[in-house]
């Protein structure tokens, strides 16, 4: 694979313009959307919701039993439910990046989330410096809401943005709307307003963030153009939720208390897996009202496109940008069957829900098991809308429109998907690139060069290290992905001298021991009648 150079925005807008005159198509295959590209009022609507560290198995329509998700559950049996659906990074703004440009986070170049400390301004006590990463959304490419935009859509954005601050908003990279999105990966102020967010006005006190969200873009789905145009349009709506802190309302920290399962015979909600403990239960009551609170807002987003009358003419996709948080942060939900969770390099940190229904094409409960992700939702979207691919931008994702069309498409299924995150983090991932070959997924390590090779069709928990017994498949996957790295002049760690082996081991000691005993306490501690959390965390208004 080539590294193909990317090219200034004014170029790359030209470039656009053009495609919408002079077709080319360049795709692996007929798309099942093939459309006329000349402008139509028949285009359809996209609403794009992306939820930030929710875990596949947070959803009812996912196996949990704990968590309310009747709106969300509705949508994933609506239309196309990809069970082998992966966000591009185990945390939140390279995701972010690769599904506005097409290409995986190696590619683009954000590899971490923005803000994170690196080099030797990261002092962890870690064996390896990592290395620099870009730290806004590259201007010199050209994003799906510049592509859409230049073809007539009108663009809306609401929510977390984390993919640089002034001069690399949203209303720079190609979204005309913009509520809430700046520099910050939390909400400043909480979730309950006053927001201090410096694109969101405060709402009456205790208002519900995630509710006035989802209210501006139902609003924005409910009005349109003021000049009466047939325009479609485009809103992506990111929650900041369920991202830390995890706050909710006191009712419905009652009402999931209640609702809570036995705790674990053995009194231990976590099991050290390495490097942290890790939660293994889905009991924690303030998580699952920000859990309801998701749903509710999911549902009035909805409601406002049934009333719109545009139901069947709008694409509705429903995804995350990584695992949800099982160790690390707030040690919040559980991700079993799936190992780890957000920060780490297994399934449980980067396989996420994806759900995509558009009545036009899809069928109410369709499944799909080829392995995607969010770099494929650029071309998908430009094929759905009947416009000219581009290639050359979205270099990493392929149009999903023979599988939504429930045609068979064999280079999908065949392609590799390659992960890049060659840093340390607060969840106890460690610095590795993945890779993922049909059902087989590659683990390698750049402390020490180890692979681990996992066959995810029977061991989807990756709990039997294969390496082994097959070093002919894992020199193979491993000479691909390094080739594929090499080729995008992707960044790899160095070894740390500050490294003191001796103050780690001590460490790893207090974490086993002490650190896990305290956060024993304090999760079970949150079921208790008299339990009294931060103050801010109550007086919210859920209506």
């Amino acid at each position: 694979m080539i590294h193909l150079p990317t090219k200034p925005r004014c170029v790359g807008l030209i470039l656009v313009l053009l495609a919408m005159i002079v077709v080319v198509r360049t795709n692996h295959s007929v798309s099942a959307a093939e459309q006329s590209h000349a402008p139509s009022p028949d285009r359809p609507n996209i609403v794009l919701i992306l939820v930030d560290d929710l875990g596949l198995h947070d959803l009812g329509v996912e196996g949990s039993t704990f968590y309310r998700t009747p709106h969300i559950d509705g949508l994933a049996k609506g239309g196309m439910r990809f069970t082998s659906g992966y966000a591009n990074c185990r945390v939140c703004s390279p995701s972010r990046a690769s599904i506005l440009l097409g290409q995986f986070p190696a590619r683009h170049g954000i590899t971490q989330w923005i803000g994170a400390a690196a080099g030797t301004k990261f002092n962890r006590n870690k064996p390896l410096l990592q290395p620099e990463y870009d730290r806004q959304l590259p201007s010199d490419d050209v994003t799906l809401a510049e592509t859409l935009g230049a073809a007539g859509y009108r663009t809306f954005f609401a929510g977390k943005w984390h993919l640089g601050g002034e001069g690399s908003l949203p209303t720079d990279h190609g979204f005309a709307i913009n509520f809430g999105g700046h520099s910050k990966g939390s909400p400043p102020g909480g979730y309950f307003s006053p927001y201090k967010n410096p694109k969101l006005s405060d709402g009456p006190a205790g208002e519900s963030l995630t509710l006035r969200l989802a209210d501006e873009t139902a609003n924005f789905i409910s009005h349109p153009d003021p000049e009466d145009s047939p325009e479609p349009y485009f809103a992506m709506l990111a929650f900041y939720t369920v991202h830390g802190p995890v706050q909710t309302s006191q009712p419905l920290w009652s009402k999931y208390r209640d609702a809570a399962p036995a705790p674990p015979a053995d009194g231990n909600r976590f099991q050290i897996d390495r490097t942290l403990p890790v939660r293994q239960v889905q009991d924690h009551p303030i998580y699952a009202g920000m859990m309801e609170l998701l749903d509710d807002a999911v549902g009035r987003v909805l409601e406002a496109i049934d009333a719109s009358g545009q139901r069947d003419n709008t694409i509705v996709i429903f995804t995350s940008d990584n695992g949800g948080v099982s160790s690390g942060d707030a040690y919040s939900t559980c991700n079993l069957p799936l190992r780890g969770g957000k920060g780490r390099q297994w399934e449980g940190g980067i396989r996420e829900p994806l759900y995509i229904r558009y009545p036009k094409l899809t069928r109410p409960g369709m499944t799909c098991d080829v392995p995607v992700s969010g770099a494929d939702l650029y071309p998908t979207l430009l094929d759905l809308a009947g416009l000219p691919l581009l290639p050359e931008q979205h270099a990493d994702g392929k149009s999903l429109g023979n599988l939504l069309a429930d045609k068979p498409d064999p280079m999908l299924r065949e392609r590799p998907l390659f992960w890049h995150y060659p840093h340390y983090d607060n969840q106890g991932g460690e610095p590795s690139s993945l890779m993922r070959l049909g059902d087989y997924k590659l683990i390698h390590y750049h402390l020490d060069g180890r692979d681990e090779l996992y066959n995810l069709a029977q061991d989807a928990s990756e709990q039997h290290d294969i390496a082994a017994e097959q070093p002919v498949r894992v020199r193979r996957m491993r000479d691909a992905l390094l080739t594929y790295l090499r080729s995008v002049d992707a960044k790899f760690p160095t070894p740390d001298p500050r490294y003191d082996a001796e103050k780690a081991a001590a460490n790893q000691a207090r974490i086993a021991g002490p650190f896990k005993q305290r956060l024993e306490r304090a999760h079970a501690e949150m079921l208790e009648p008299d339990y009294q959390p931060n103050a801010s965390w109550w007086g919210s208004s859920v209506d």
